[in-house]
């Protein structure tokens, strides 16, 4: 059975969650949210959020308990990007743009199967 939880328009970039995503993904959803409670950055704590929900659609909807799950997947995907202008020489402005994100953690009850069992 799996369980997802969606953060969408997050004010910060893909590239930024990712990093901290890529730690998270395949580990036990307890030791995952211990381990975004450690990392300082702000992908952290919007992932942290979005985790802690997905644990909660869990037991709330599907009377499972925080025990067994794991993360299945962490998927950060790019959502609008704001255009703005900052100034430049002579008069001119040089566009750039301020990135969203959608953030989906989908959690899984089942066991993953290990290399070792495959044997």
């Amino acid at each position: 059975m799996q369980v997802q939880a969606y953060t969408k328009y997050a004010r910060i970039s893909p590239k930024k969650v990712r990093e901290v995503a890529r730690e998270i993904q395949g580990r036990n959803a307890a030791q995952a949210l211990e381990l975004l409670n450690v990392i300082p950055r702000k992908g952290a704590r919007l992932l942290a959020k979005t985790l802690k929900s997905a644990i909660a659609n869990a037991e709330n909807n599907n009377n499972v308990t925080s025990d067994v799950l794991t993360v299945e997947k962490a998927v950060i995907e790019e959502g609008p990007a704001f255009r703005r202008f900052r100034p430049a020489a002579r008069g001119m402005a040089h566009p750039f743009k301020k990135r969203t994100s959608h953030i989906r953690i989908v959690l899984s009850d089942e066991v993953p199967a290990t290399p070792a069992a495959a044997e």
